[in-house]
């Protein structure tokens, strides 16, 4: 299992000044035990050293029957060990009892650990297993013998886990008064930066991708000698330059929408002049050459393309100049039926299918718009796929919005194309030949027509099997 790490760097700030300060108490409560200690063992080697072994002297005489060769233990402090060896081998052991002395039980490890002792007079500890702990002198006596005394080591042991104990206890207490102070503090230091997350994520929601967008107002923490500021002015620079990029974005994109619009405007007078030029010399009843004629019926045919480019370029340019559209009651069932004949008429061997509901649908909306768009839906069918495929057109009302599916079985879409299908001038020829017919406006005034009733278009391909559908509002928004 992984170890339960904070995510947050508020937490992760917190838990490191936690985590240093109880190092810290760590070391301190360490040095304070082992000091302590020492300087306890030192007095006690003090205490060995000036009581000069009276009590491990007073057992060199071995006790006799009748007589009273009791150790002395005036001055000894109760607890204190004395013990009397002789060749190695302990001939007598006594430990000071409220002033009276008793033979402690010694094994035979004890008995090795004694003899084991180094007659320096310095203090040692040894731990017997009958009286317990003790530290230690060891000097020769006056016989050729080796003299022990010894004093306790519990009462030292109970002060150091006494203090030990008293220093867990303050040292917990304080870990958590700065615990949740730090995490306070920690918290108002990183205010700021949290108003530059809370600023990023605004501006990661905005709409960045259509339009003009305002942009949020800078950060006032931009305080450059500061961590904080810095992120600050870094990200006030960054919203400046996106800010700037998008201005000039919205105004390049408003220049193109008026000379597209201008230009198609303009276009249209001259276009429909060559075009009636042409129908009329079509007309001429004299003889015309081969020739002429075919070229005559080329230029009316390519006047009509250049007709209908320009009156896509106009109903585009229309809707993205966003004005109000012609709101209205518009019977969606009829424009399918309408619309589809229109198709069937146009494509006659392609196999057509309607499924509609029983009940008329209808939306408000533009009614020439959305004719537009289902008629571009049905012709772009009708164009990208062969003689024989089935199309089949659906139409399913729901009590808030209304979705038109236009089907068919061809060979579907190119995947890498399927994500700009809906752009303006994109064809599936790349060659961009005129074979079709097709002016590449079709699919992006569908989108243009949804959006802006408040609706979507979208597309689902595969082999076999490609879908198209325009999703509307009921109402308009």
């Amino acid at each position: 299992m992984r170890r339960p790490v904070p995510r947050t760097l508020r937490g992760q700030l917190t838990a490191g000044l936690v985590a240093l300060l109880a190092l810290a108490c760590l070391a301190v409560g360490i040095t304070t035990a082992v000091a302590l200690r020492g300087f306890l063992t030192g007095r006690l080697d003090e205490q060995l050293t000036a009581s000069q072994g009276r009590f491990a002297a007073s057992l060199e005489q071995e006790a006799e029957p009748d007589a009273d060769n009791r150790p002395d233990t005036r001055g000894q402090a109760d607890g204190t060990f004395g013990a009397r060896l002789l060749n190695g081998t302990v001939t007598r052991a006594a430990v000071v009892d409220d002033a009276t002395d008793r033979t402690p039980p010694l094994t035979g490890d004890d008995r090795r650990a004694l003899a084991a002792l180094p007659t320096d007079g310095r203090g040692h500890t040894i731990r017997l297993s009958g009286p317990g702990a003790y530290r230690v002198t060891a000097v020769r006596g006056d016989d050729g013998d080796v003299l022990v005394t010894g004093l306790p080591l519990h009462p030292l042991e109970e002060t150091v886990h006494r203090v030990e104990a008293v220093e867990a206890a303050m040292f917990g207490a304080a870990l958590l008064v700065t615990g949740l102070a730090g995490a306070a503090w920690v918290r108002i230091s990183l205010r700021p930066l949290r108003r530059v997350a809370a600023r990023a994520s605004e501006v990661a929601e905005l709409p960045l991708a259509s339009g003009e967008v305002a942009m949020p107002r800078p950060l006032p923490d931009a305080d450059p000698r500061t961590e904080v500021g810095q992120v600050g002015t870094a990200l006030n620079h960054l919203l400046g330059h996106i800010e700037n990029a998008l201005a000039r974005r919205h105004a390049s994109e408003e220049r193109l929408r008026r000379f597209a619009a201008d230009a198609s405007h303009e276009l249209r007078t001259p276009v429909a002049n060559v075009r009636g030029h042409a129908e009329l010399a079509l007309r001429h009843r004299g003889p015309v050459p081969g020739e002429v004629r075919h070229a005559l019926e080329r230029i009316e045919g390519e006047s009509q393309r250049m007709t209908s480019l320009v009156d896509d370029l106009l109903l585009l340019a229309r809707l993205d100049a966003g004005p109000p559209l012609v709101h209205g009651p518009v019977d969606l069932t009829l424009l399918v039926l309408d619309a589809t004949a229109d198709a069937r008429a146009a494509g006659p061997g392609h196999r057509w299918r309607l499924d509609l509901p029983e009940e008329p649908v209808s939306v408000d909306g533009d009614a020439r718009g959305l004719q537009q768009a289902v008629g571009n839906l049905l012709a772009n069918a009708r164009t990208h796929t062969p003689p024989g495929t089935e199309v089949t057109v659906t139409l399913a009302g729901g009590p808030d919005e209304v979705v038109l599916t236009v089907a068919d079985d061809g060979p579907g879409i190119p995947e890498a194309l399927q994500a700009e299908v809906f752009g303006r001038f994109v064809r599936a020829d790349h060659s961009r030949s005129r074979t079709t017919g097709s002016t590449g406006l079709g699919l992006a005034i569908v989108r243009a027509v949804a959006a802006a009733h408040g609706g979507t278009a979208t597309v689902s391909s595969r082999p076999g099997h490609t879908a198209f559908r325009l999703t509307l509002p009921r109402r308009a928004g």
